[in-house]
């Protein structure tokens, strides 16, 4: 019998956020493109609960935010060692806070934008095999007992910690555990704690307490003298001495309706590239639940991949593009690695000089200010810049602040109006050109690029240009540059204009 075949623009293998992030960004740019997904249609692997704040400012240029934001608390500070306070009210977003909803509200609303803009996503469809050649991949399935072939241009494996796609391609995935048995669950409280996160550690143990926002509360604890092994996590009567022990209080705790563990482990691949497949998220990094980096980083990363992908398959850009990926990536998941293993390895110091060393780092930390500061752009993302040439602009790398734009149109149409902010701008998934003036210089590429003059004429960018990368980063910036330089600008990141 022979196999079913598909042929598309793009394979994704995994409808976790990272995924679904990347298939809603292609599918709206007219690509075609399929997410195979093993999980059935109906999962509970609900881990993150952190979104932070440049994910918010990622998923409001695709006008997600809001309704996320509705489905869960705002946090304005991160407490660390009972001591350390990260005070996230200050900063340059309109995101200043970390917002506290389970993993699975951001994924539901992920998915109905890729439905909605013309994915397929193909559940309880597991990759057996995976081949590539100079033209593209193909890939092997077994899908309700029956196989099948699925054909692309590119695939990407966005398929967690044990993606089966960094394993067929024979990517090493190197690192070591941090902590193991971490257990897991889903459980009631007869008291409601009284912060929107609890957490608790000691030099035995940590837990950390979050709310689904329907009565249930995810559970993670860990203690250093206990090993369970998977698929055998504690009674429940043990978990609430995890947590009474810890935090001090139990609440109450009762009635698990799932129960699980795992290992947490610091590792990432030396390339998130391999021909014409790339690895995003779990699958390319994973790190340890301090900070909440982990979902984060890799809806950071489909942002990052999705417009060079639609570049490329466009005939937009060379090949070089789609390289860039891993020298801007990759850099960032080693830095978030560093990060949040820094943290976890504070929190659960056992030595006596260790903890002396965390009390004073952090008692000092307090009283400096500069240190929770920096703590708050790194962990929130809001830090995060790429490299730039020697000589380019200050601005060029760095994350574009939600601007206010007095007048928006498309290069070439009569009427102006529409969006008043850089991330409603965005949501054209192009490139945003912002200058007061020299905005017709653009025309040429109307397919590709969204005009907009800044809110204020006098302001900061009276003289500057800005190319900002449908990602909300600086692509080119000049001061006062002529209508020429403006077109080469253009036609370096966007290509040929549609007119030659």
């Amino acid at each position: 019998m022979t196999a079913k075949q598909t042929v598309t623009d793009v394979l994704i293998v995994g409808a976790g956020p990272t995924g679904l992030l990347l298939a809603g960004d292609l599918a709206a740019a007219g690509v075609r493109v399929t997410v195979l997904e093993k999980r059935g249609a109906e999962s509970n692997l609900t881990r993150a609960f952190a979104v932070h704040a440049r994910t918010l400012e990622l998923l409001d240029a695709r006008g997600l935010a809001d309704d996320l934001i509705a489905t869960g608390r705002p946090l304005s500070s991160l407490r660390l060692f009972d001591r350390l306070h990260i005070d996230l009210t200050t900063l340059p977003t309109r995101f200043p806070f970390v917002l506290i909803t389970p993993q699975s509200n951001t994924e539901r609303l992920l998915q109905e934008r890729a439905l909605k803009a013309g994915a397929t996503i193909l559940h309880g469809a597991e990759v057996t095999g995976l081949r590539q050649d100079a033209e593209g991949v193909t890939l092997e399935t077994v899908e309700n007992g029956t196989t099948a072939v699925h054909r692309a241009r590119y695939a990407v494996g966005t398929d967690g910690v044990h993606s089966t796609v960094r394993d067929l391609l024979g990517i090493p995935f190197p690192g070591e555990s941090v902590v193991n048995s971490v257990v897991l669950a889903d459980v009631r409280l007869e008291r409601t704690p009284s912060e929107v996160i609890t957490v608790g550690a000691t030099e035995d143990g940590f837990a950390f307490i979050a709310p689904f926002g329907d009565g249930w509360y995810r559970v993670v604890a860990w203690d250093r003298t206990e090993h369970y092994t998977d698929g055998h996590p504690p009674a429940v009567e043990r978990i609430a001495e995890l947590v009474r022990t810890t935090i001090g209080e139990d609440y109450g705790l009762h009635d698990a309706r799932w129960t699980s563990t795992f290992h947490s482990d610091e590792r990432q691949v030396p390339n998130y590239r391999s021909g014409r497949v790339f690895l995003a998220g779990d699958a390319a990094h994973c790190h340890s639940p301090a900070g909440g980096q982990g979902m984060n980083t890799g809806l950071q990363d489909a942002a990052n991949l999705s417009w060079k992908l639609v570049a490329a398959l466009r005939g937009h850009a060379t090949d070089a593009l789609l390289d860039t990926y891993q020298t801007e990536r990759h850099p960032v998941g080693k830095a978030v690695l560093r990060s949040s293993g820094a943290l976890i390895r504070l929190a659960l110091a056992h030595s006596a000089p260790t903890r002396a060393l965390r009390g004073a780092l952090t008692t000092l930390a307090d009283h400096v200010g500069a240190v929770p500061a920096r703590g708050a752009r790194i962990v929130s993302g809001i830090g995060i810049r790429y490299a730039a040439p020697k000589d380019a602009h200050p601005l060029v790398g760095r994350r574009v602040p939600d601007l206010r734009l007095t007048s928006l149109e498309q290069p070439g149409e009569d009427a102006p109006g529409g969006p008043e902010r850089l991330h409603e701008a965005l949501r054209a998934g192009k490139f945003v050109l912002v200058s007061n003036d020299e905005l017709t210089a653009a025309e040429p590429w109307a397919d590709r690029v969204v005009t907009a003059a800044p809110a204020d004429p006098h302001g900061k960018l009276r003289d500057t240009v800005l190319l900002v990368r449908p990602d909300g980063y600086t692509a080119w910036a000049a001061v006062d540059p002529g209508r020429g330089e403006i077109r080469a600008a253009l036609g370096q990141w966007l290509g040929a204009p549609a007119e030659d």
